[in-house]
């Protein structure tokens, strides 16, 4: 670690997933130490009770406890912790917030869409500033967050309430889906970009964040294991991103465990992801996107740092 960078420590305690970060962090630079992530499905039934699932709660605080716990052996000088939008839409989101305070006396933030926007977008363009109109896409579990800059300018930013759980258990109850049940989900996530973003609004190239685009990009180069190195910088295009589609809806979730690259735990609401990123995608007029494994993670990390 160089004398002017700052070791710092990032859990995002996401609606599908919790991960941990720890990077030195210099600037914009971020090394990254250690990365963790494990689907907890926190915002599992969020939509439709308004409430995080106690069991929910109890396997997010399981990875909680092991992250703080290696937190704890690497030496870091700032700890920080965010929560998004199945804690952010819980009637029980606060009270989730002060059990991680009283069991691992961790201040966790929720965070507004506004500022997921600002953190993801700092992240993605942490490696390279672009210089034309960028779309960032982030979809998560709950939340899908579609943010266009350009340098360090954010143009737009939108927060949809279309997510990988979430649009799951709204559309999704065959396995596999139904032609209606895919046709349904995407009309919904249409219809939700479509409310969000002006028209005219442009973006002449694309960034792909999280779980959804780094999936797609290990089943097409068959990954196994996961190799974040290769998948970091990885273009996909429409094409190839239907043709996968139509291989993980056609697939009862048996099979669909099983295809190259694919994580297990993923592949339960991959479906859902792929339909949200098509339909991003079109909505743009994209016809390729870049996968990053520079994330919200990152920019959380070296907003830490200042």
């Amino acid at each position: 670690m160089s004398r002017r960078s700052k070791r710092v420590a990032v859990m995002d305690l996401g609606s599908n997933s919790s991960r941990l970060l720890v990077a030195d962090v210099d600037g914009r630079r971020v090394e990254q130490i250690e990365r963790r992530s494990r689907v907890t499905r926190l915002g599992r039934g969020v939509d439709l009770s308004g409430r995080l699932a106690v069991e929910a709660i109890e396997d997010a605080c399981q990875a909680i406890g092991e992250y703080v716990a290696a937190v704890r052996e690497l030496g870091v000088e700032k700890v920080e912790a965010i929560a998004t939008s199945a804690v952010r839409d819980a009637e029980n989101g606060g009270a989730f917030i002060a059990e991680l305070r009283e069991r691992f006396d961790l201040s966790a933030r929720v965070l507004d869409g506004e500022e997921e926007a600002r953190l993801t977008y700092l992240g993605a363009s942490s490696e390279r500033l672009p210089e034309r109109p960028t779309l960032v896409i982030d979809i998560g579990g709950g939340s899908t967050e579609l943010i266009v800059g350009a340098g360090e300018e954010i143009e737009f930013h939108a927060s949809l309430q279309a997510g990988v759980v979430r649009h799951s258990e709204r559309h999704i109850g065959s396995d596999p889906p139904t032609a209606v049940e895919l046709e349904a989900l995407a009309v919904d996530a249409r219809g939700l970009i479509e409310a969000a973003v002006p028209s005219g609004l442009e973006a002449e190239q694309g960034i792909a964040v999280a779980g959804t685009p780094t999936s797609l990009a290990a089943i097409e180069m068959e990954l196994v294991p996961y190799d974040p190195e290769r998948v970091h910088g990885h273009v996909l295009v429409l094409p190839s991103i239907q043709r996968m589609l139509s291989l993980l809806a056609s697939a009862p979730l048996s099979k669909r465990v099983n295809v190259p690259g694919m994580h297990p735990d993923r592949a339960p609401t991959i479906v859902a992801g792929v339909v949200i990123l098509v339909e991003a995608m079109r909505a743009f007029g994209l016809d390729r996107i870049t996968v990053s494994e520079h994330d919200i993670l990152y920019g959380a990390a070296i907003a830490a740092a200042f």
